[in-house]
């Protein structure tokens, strides 16, 4: 039982490093859980957050050069609201389904 609660608490680690701090810390919990931890799943959330991470800040490099326009401004607005809701959405999705890793919906997998 102790390693189902080490399986939710790296994968709710790994989603929930974005509201840890900035870029390093956000992207470095998640890229030590994958060195670390030898479970599948454990592994599988902890790409999908590096994935899901790498996104948000590429949309965000894309909005801030838009904002110049203007138009990037409502973009980065969204992009702020999806970063927070997401990620808590991950977070419940892997404490109450432990056995399965979560996928973010409509995000580019690079990792």
């Amino acid at each position: 039982m102790e390693d189902l609660a080490q399986r939710k608490l790296l994968s709710a680690l790994s989603h929930g490093a974005i509201f840890f701090s900035s870029l390093i810390v956000s992207i470095g919990i998640p890229i030590a859980i994958l060195f670390i931890s030898n479970d599948p799943i454990v592994k599988e959330n902890a790409k999908e957050s590096l994935n899901f991470h790498i996104n948000l800040y590429i949309y965000a490099l894309i909005f801030g050069l838009l904002s110049i326009i203007l138009i990037g401004i409502p973009f980065l607005i969204a992009l702020w609201i999806v970063s927070l809701i997401m990620p808590i959405i991950a977070i419940v999705r892997v404490l109450s389904e432990p056995n399965l890793s979560y996928r973010y919906p409509l995000i580019f997998r690079l990792v």
